[in-house]
């Protein structure tokens, strides 16, 4: 058996340590133990950025929340026309700089697509400035609405983030969510807010059980009534 190797370590802007370890052609980063993000598993972060720029009446300005190993990056790229751009969120700058180093193989380089704007901060900054500028929002932060790693994340997922999301995205916009399981109440939440929402299953893997969960929440140009969803796992 191979043993984990210990790469880089860096600080998390809540003073947390995170810390990239490999072993042989595995990658993962952990923090307090946990594992946040590792390259044997992103089928569901590639569903994220499949399923809502499907949906989107638009591709011209797409962002994403959560650089991650750079899986979800890739998978909207290999869906955007050319004139499009991705605005990349990224709060933790050790994650931007391993995916410029290290790990920029894994999900082939997209950082350097011309593309791709990267913008070290805080999603929810760049979603409260924006009016109506985004086709798709995409949120891979975290553990989803249920935050693990950083509890500051709570707030991209109650009331008034919800509202902000709806606000930065055009007519016919997708908010696309990634969660580690089932959230009803945010589900519920997605549809008092005005958005058409829907919550999908996505299997870590190919062949595995879905047990990661992708909301998508769509900006109608007339928004239906209040407290309209439905769930797609039912």
């Amino acid at each position: 058996m191979i043993a984990w190797e210990t790469v880089e370590r860096a600080r998390a802007p809540d003073g947390g340590e995170l810390v990239l370890a490999r072993r042989g052609d595995e990658w993962v980063v952990r923090s307090a133990g946990r594992v946040l993000m590792t390259s044997r598993v992103h089928g569901s972060e590639e569903a994220l950025a499949e399923l809502a720029l499907t949906r989107a009446a638009r591709l011209r300005t797409v962002l994403l929340g959560g650089l991650g190993l750079g899986y979800t990056l890739r998978a909207a790229l290999d869906r955007l026309p050319p004139g499009a751009r991705v605005v990349v969120a990224e709060l933790v700058p050790a994650l931007a700089a391993w995916n410029r180093g290290p790990v920029a193989e894994l999900a082939g380089r997209p950082l350097e697509d011309p593309r791709v704007r990267l913008q070290l901060g805080d999603v929810a900054g760049r979603i409260a400035e924006a009016k109506g500028a985004f086709d798709a929002i995409l949120l891979d932060v975290d553990n989803g609405p249920s935050p693990l790693a950083q509890a500051a994340n709570r707030g991209l997922y109650g009331e008034a983030g919800i509202a902000a999301c709806r606000d930065a995205l055009a007519a016919g916009g997708v908010l696309a969510t990634w969660s580690a399981g089932p959230d009803e109440g945010y589900l519920a939440r997605l549809g008092r807010a005005g958005l058409a929402a829907e919550a999908h299953p996505a299997p870590p893997r190919a062949g595995e059980r879905a047990r990661h969960v992708v909301f998508l929440a769509t900006k109608q140009a007339s928004p239906p009534r209040r407290g309209a969803y439905r769930n797609s796992q039912r």
